[in-house]
């Protein structure tokens, strides 16, 4: 089955080995995203809320760019630095997703770089490919 890259427009450099997006029979999986500008720095210090949408603008730039929209999420990866920014997090989120929910789960975990508060991956359905 052929897989297509997906990178967006003025997307930077990743900090390891992927890329933003992989689409493959119809189905698109959004690598981890952080919180990160073009230079790999993190943005919106101390503010889940602030990071969590630039994560998701992130997100929704990369499942755009494959021909799709943030109702064809299906299920979200989220890993969050510490609980206390749930709610934050929780009340962006809602926002990008505010009929049927997708699928999802979240985790407590250290994250890359210690200024990070969220990180999440995506998988959506954004129709046959090829």
């Amino acid at each position: 089955m052929p897989k297509t890259v997906i990178i967006p427009p003025g997307t930077g450099k990743p900090l390891a080995p992927y890329v933003p997006g992989t689409l493959a029979d119809g189905i698109l999986y959004v690598s981890g995203t952080l919180p990160f500008d073009k230079d790999n720095n993190v943005v919106h210090v101390g503010d889940a809320g602030a990071q969590a949408r630039h994560v998701l603008e992130t997100i929704k730039g990369v499942v755009e760019a494959a021909g799709g929209t943030m109702d064809d999420v299906t299920f979200n990866h989220i890993f969050v630095r510490d609980w206390s920014d749930y709610g934050a997090i929780n009340a962006v989120y809602a926002e990008y997703f505010p009929g049927d929910k997708p699928a999802r789960y979240c985790i407590q975990c250290g994250l890359v770089k210690p200024d990070a508060l969220v990180e999440i991956a995506t998988v959506a359905h954004v129709g046959k490919a090829g």
